[in-house]
Parts: C-alpha cells; structure tokens; sequence
C-alpha cells in the first residue's frame, strides 16, 4: 500500500513538471504553448506544441512577450 502512494506521489509530481508558456505577439495575439517553445535556428521561427497538441510555429521577430504560466 505504502508503494501504491508513493507511486501516485511521484506521478503528481512529474506532471507538474510541464509549463505552459503564453506567447504575445506584436498585432496582439495571445498563444498558449505546451512546453517551452525552441527556435528553429534554420528557419528562425519559433516552435511550439499549443494546448490542442498540433504543432505551431510563428516567426521570431512577430513574438513581443513571451510569459510562463
């Protein structure tokens, strides 16, 4: 039983781990990244996963604030 908990603890505390970041950009758009957005350094855009799971991406230059949740 003792193990069970700790087991679920653990779990708890591994999904917590996981940020969502709200991306502004310059014309006002809010986006809400699931884990950290990445910089394509080929392309210069900026990554992402969104909170539906489809990938995104947005060019670096339009990105005026980027704020974690």
């Amino acid at each position: 039983m003792k193990n069970v908990l700790i087991a679920a603890l653990c779990s708890l505390a591994l999904a917590g781990c996981s940020s969502e970041y709200i991306i502004t950009t310059t014309d006002g758009q809010m986006l809400t990244s699931d884990g950290k957005p990445q910089v394509d350094k080929d392309t210069g855009m900026l990554e992402f996963t969104d909170s539906e799971g489809r990938k995104q991406q947005v060019p670096q230059s339009s990105v005026k604030q980027m704020l974690e949740r």
